[in-house]
């Protein structure tokens, strides 16, 4: 039996002791729990909480389990949203070798506050489910593309999901049908996205066979409508428009703007120059998980979700402007202090 688990390596150390010689689903171990928010699997998958943290152990095959280790590493150190890989188990029972299939377990860290699409139609927390689940899902798949990754199995299945500010923020949970490329040409995103509509409507479908989905909901139209918001917010990210010398600096500034509202930055901004003005190209990438959270706390103390820390922040910048705008500048420059005791300014 041996292990590989990712840097460092401490906390899970505990997991060692699992009777991995037995076949995943005859464990009997206490560290086992049940997690009611759960997803579907087409393998077996248990859960185990061991000094202080939870975990999701899959079993399947070992060419699968190095692979999806690798992939979800690269997502990790690129800050796509993904589940968080511990580490995998091979070689589980040499005396008695499994089936191809199963003879390896991937390690993941268990998403806190995730929640899976069917929690999301039981209790949608005041959000519409159908615009928060494709508007999270065509973010994560376009975070991916741009990443340079075909994910191959995009569904409502392999996604998790959590509540962040009256929005949904998707996470990618399997990765085994995944293959990282230095980019993706328009057919490889086509077809990625063709396999995302088709999945997404099955899934709905079921849905709608426990009469979870509104009447008037048409499970086709509703994947469809994935597509033509995939290519709206692609189009949003990489399109390439013309400037005019006078208007430059503000329209790619406004541009850059329109980026990191959508969360994502500009790798690198070019300009070249037409006969009818400069044609502005950007080199879209993912923009820094955390950013606007990390900033919030730095400032205020508060630790809050990537949304909410962006909410807040927008209004401490209203609010300053506001009071700058009053005759008292002593009173502004007390309130910026407490509301940015490492930002100072005034």
């Amino acid at each position: 039996m041996r292990f590989v688990f990712t840097p460092p390596a401490d906390h899970a150390a505990g997991l060692l002791t699992l009777p991995w010689p037995v076949p995943l689903a005859d464990w009997r171990d206490d560290r086992l729990v049940e997690i009611r928010q759960r997803g579907i699997s087409r393998h077996v998958v248990r859960f185990v909480y061991n000094d202080g943290t939870l975990y999701a152990l899959k079993e399947l095959s070992e060419r699968l389990a190095r692979r999806e280790y690798r992939l979800l590493r690269v997502l990790g150190d690129l800050n796509v949203p993904a589940v968080e890989v511990v580490g995998i188990a091979v070689d589980l029972d040499e005396a008695h070798p499994r089936q191809p299939d199963g003879d390896a377990i991937l390690v993941t860290r268990f998403l806190t506050y995730a929640t899976t699409y069917r929690a999301v139609f039981s209790h949608p927390r005041g959000i519409q489910p159908i615009d928060g689940l494709l508007d999270a899902l065509v973010e994560l798949l376009v975070r991916l593309h741009l990443s340079g990754f075909f994910w191959g199995d995009c569904s409502l299945s392999n996604t998790l999901f959590r509540h962040d500010a009256g929005t949904l923020e998707a996470y990618l949970v399997d990765a085994e049908t995944s293959e990282r490329h230095p980019s993706l040409s328009d057919g490889q995103r086509t077809w990625d996205v063709d396999l995302a509509t088709e999945r997404v409507a099955g899934e709905l479908l079921d849905l709608q066979a426990d009469n979870r989905l509104p009447e008037d909901v048409d499970p086709f139209e509703i994947a469809d409508e994935l597509r033509h918001r995939y290519e709206a917010l692609w189009q949003e990210l990489t399109r390439e428009e013309v400037l005019r010398p006078e208007d430059q600096r503000r329209r790619i500034a406004e541009r850059l703007h329109r980026l990191n509202r959508l969360g994502f930055d500009a790798d690198e901004v070019e300009l070249i120059p037409t006969p009818e003005g400069n044609k502005l190209r950007l080199c879209t990438r993912v923009a820094e998980s955390g950013h606007f959270a990390r900033q919030l706390f730095l400032r205020t103390g508060i630790d809050a979700a990537e949304n909410q820390a962006r909410r807040l922040l927008n209004d401490i910048v209203g609010f300053r402007a506001y009071l700058e705008q009053k005759e008292n500048p002593g009173r502004a420059r007390v309130v910026r202090t407490l509301t940015c005791p490492i930002c100072r300014v005034g």
